[in-house]
């Protein structure tokens, strides 16, 4: 690295809207419109501090769609750029931003939030339909299992196995399998509708062991500040539909009992953007490395993984991560 990339590097970050640009990048990705809505400013405005940033390697952006994303760079090397970037980025997460942008930041999350219950109010009735576009839960229903066996969470052995939570149970298949191997379930869902259709699944199977609540998990976290921890989190095929996927790891760390396991199943990054209007998809999938550093920064350390191809295209990973 030159001396002149350095101080073209050093020059971009080295203004006050650009370093809460990046402040809040370290939260997830943001589209230019949503960037504008935060900080108040016009598009060309901001489209000229993303296009200084990115330039200078301190931004990255990526397609979900018809939609371009602006994020910090995936950040794993040791040469001198990435090694001052990282340092960069902790200082300016560290420091205190004078202009207070979070409730603006919120109102943009929940316009995401509200545009994915948004669909599935719409879609309740057609729910399994809708996801067997790209995978169906018998397509990988038996490898979930096979992940909690191997974790010594056997069949029968729910009166000794502690608290389970599932994030986004959906109409419920999961809750089952967790049921029958955790002494009581939480099933966490934003969309009533849904939870309906699990109410309903769990009554007609008996899981009298299952709770089933109403909201995110920065709720949740805020309702159970006093109580015992999870010992396991599962997050099966959601974070391409929240707001923030970033958070969930934040959260789910805060939730988890020392000791505990974060089983996360989702989509591979992928192209296919039809998923986004048909599927109510808000991202189009993850790089494996992004769930590793979203961990890493949460405090997580990195379990097994494991990946499955399926036939239409797309590829889920199975991640393992550890309190």
């Amino acid at each position: 690295m030159s001396l002149s990339q350095l101080a073209l590097a050093a020059k971009a970050a080295g203004d006050p809207l650009r370093m809460s640009v990046l402040k809040l990048l370290g939260q997830g990705a943001f589209g230019v419109l949503e960037l504008c809505q935060i900080f108040d400013i016009k598009q060309s405005s901001m489209s000229h501090h993303l296009k200084v940033l990115s330039q200078a390697g301190l931004v990255s952006n990526q397609r979900e769609g018809n939609s371009i994303f602006y994020r910090r760079p995936l950040n794993t090397g040791n040469d001198t750029f990435s090694v001052w970037l990282r340092e960069l980025f902790r200082a300016i997460d560290s420091s205190l931003d004078e202009s207070d942008n979070s409730a603006a930041v919120d109102g943009v999350l929940a316009e995401r939030a509200e545009a994915c219950a948004g669909f599935f109010a719409r879609h309740a009735d057609d729910f399994r339909e809708q996801q067997d576009l790209i995978a169906s839960y018998e397509q990988y229903g038996d490898a979930l299992a096979t992940i909690l066996d191997s974790l010594g969470y056997l069949p029968g052995s729910n009166g000794n196995s502690g608290y389970a939570l599932e994030i986004g149970p959906g109409e419920g298949a999961f809750l089952q399998t967790l049921s029958e191997r955790f002494a009581a379930v939480t099933g966490l869902d934003i969309s009533p509708d849904l939870l309906a259709k699990a109410e309903t699944f769990c009554h007609e199977n008996g899981l009298n062991n299952v709770s089933l609540v109403q909201g995110d998990t920065r709720a949740l976290l805020e309702s159970r500040k006093n109580d015992e921890g999870f010992g396991f989190a599962v997050a099966n095929m959601v974070l391409h539909h929240v707001p923030s996927p970033k958070t969930i790891f934040t959260e789910v760390a805060a939730l988890l009992a020392p000791g505990g396991t974060f089983l996360v199943t989702d989509l591979c990054r992928h192209d296919q953007s039809w998923a986004k209007d048909s599927c109510g998809d808000l991202w189009l999938g993850f790089d494996p490395a992004d769930l590793s550093q979203w961990a890493e920064d949460s405090g997580l350390k990195e379990g097994q993984s494991q990946y499955s191809g399926l036939r239409n295209g797309f590829q889920i990973q199975f991640r393992l991560f550890h309190a």
